[in-house]
């Protein structure tokens, strides 16, 4: 496997962009290449966003994800992008670099260049749906063409993965999540970062879910980006389970906590659901 820690060096004084000096990182969970035994095989890749709010990391929501796409012979990378007081748009900045990172190196690491999952959990949701709602629009235009140097499509995701995802800034927002990313541009900005708003006919097919009883990211999050990916006729599948706190993870022993509460053993089917998504949708994992 190779397993590496890449930094991602994003020159933010070039573009006028506030940043300390923190180095966001992407992590690689890349099979190995057994091409005398196998013969060539080019892999779907996962870019995992994991969640906190904006304020954190859940590292539950990391490497356990990642070891598990493995496990169904997809290759993943985990972005670990910056945070408070780092806000908008440098963590969105930082998934499309991801994005082209991996697509840059798709021959190399034995990749699909056609099938790259952007995957996200809570407020790392909203960074993954940020890339795959915004990447054809405004806020990503100068930097994808004079930073990036590369067309809008080769940032585009192949599909998302969206697990109990911060995506509407509306009624039904985790209100801290957008105070951490917007700062003092709360109220210029909140609107345009209630993504079931910016969903566009160039927004890849995408899986979800979510638990009814999710009392600190309503499930209506994930209703309303489904309103609008049907309203432009973006094949998507939903799925709400009844049971289940906000984090779960996997839901199973291997993402729980100390206390059990992220312990879901009903919740713990979404990955086989995933990877049956995916290869009805996105294509097999072998070809």
């Amino acid at each position: 496997m190779l397993h590496e820690n890449i930094l991602i060096n994003i020159d933010y004084d070039a573009l006028g962009i506030q940043h300390d000096d923190s180095v966001p990182v992407l992590t690689t969970y890349i099979l190995n290449q057994l091409k005398d035994i196998q013969g060539e095989r080019r892999r779907p890749c996962i870019l995992i966003c994991p969640g906190g709010g904006y304020g954190h990391l859940a590292e539950r929501e990391a490497e356990p994800i990642a070891i598990r796409m493995n496990s169904y012979g997809l290759n993943a990378c985990v972005l670990r992008y910056s945070l408070l007081p780092n806000g908008y748009p440098c963590p969105m900045y930082e998934a499309a670099y991801a994005v082209k990172y991996i697509r840059d190196h798709s021959q190399e690491w034995g990749i699909d260049p056609d099938k790259i999952i952007i995957a996200g959990f809570s407020a790392g949701g909203h960074v993954a749906a940020s890339v795959g709602t915004l990447w054809n629009q405004e806020e990503f235009a100068d930097f994808t063409k004079n930073y990036l140097k590369c067309e809008p499509s080769y940032i585009r995701p192949d599909g998302m993965l969206l697990g109990y995802s911060v995506l509407t800034s509306g009624e039904k927002a985790h209100k801290m999540s957008f105070v951490r990313l917007l700062g003092d541009r709360h109220d210029e900005l909140l609107e345009k970062v209630s993504l079931e708003k910016r969903v566009n006919e160039g927004t890849p097919k995408t899986f979800m879910w979510h638990t009814f009883s999710d009392e600190s990211v309503p499930m209506e999050n994930s209703l309303l980006f489904a309103n609008a990916l049907r309203e432009n006729n973006i094949p998507f599948e939903l799925h709400i389970f009844p049971k289940g706190n906000h984090g779960l993870g996997l839901g199973s022993k291997e993402t729980d906590v100390k206390d059990g509460t992220k312990y879901q053993p009903e919740c713990s089917v979404w990955p086989d659901m995933f990877k049956t998504w995916l290869e009805n949708t996105v294509g097999p994992i072998y070809e």
